[in-house]
């Protein structure tokens, strides 16, 4: 419709992973911050053994989360993200939680993360930079 935008698409892309990669970094400090609360979490809402899963989403939401906004790894993270963001929102849909004021925001990530593991981290990436050998 708007053909004349499509010159700003990679700005769009580069703001919406950094957005993207600080919100999963603010979700992955708490439970990096405290891997035994972290563990007893996992286990309580039924991921067992959580002194494994939740270290394993720990990890890859705090320094996947800060490698996503430097475009580093981008499609390989967000496909680990796109995993992590089925099991949230199908276990917060199992346990009886709405849409609004449930799992919207897990829904939203998870679109995110898709569109980052198809497209990858676009023309302002390290990706880009690393394996395409320019911006």
């Amino acid at each position: 419709m708007f053909p004349l935008l499509y010159i700003w698409s990679d700005w769009g892309i580069l703001i919406l992973r950094v957005f993207f990669g600080a919100i999963i970094v603010v979700h992955g400090w708490p439970k990096i911050r405290n891997w035994e609360e972290t563990a007893r979490n996992f286990e309580a809402m039924g991921f067992k053994p959580g002194n494994v899963l939740g270290p394993i989403v720990a990890i890859l939401e705090f320094f996947g989360g800060i490698a996503l906004m430097a475009g580093f790894y981008t499609q390989l993270i967000a496909a680990l993200l796109v995993v992590q963001f089925i099991v949230a929102t199908i276990w917060k849909i199992k346990n009886g939680q709405k849409l609004v004021g449930g799992w919207e925001l897990d829904l939203m990530l998870l679109g995110a993360a898709v569109l980052f593991t198809v497209l990858g981290g676009g023309a302002f990436s390290l990706d880009h930079l690393l394996f395409m050998g320019s911006f």
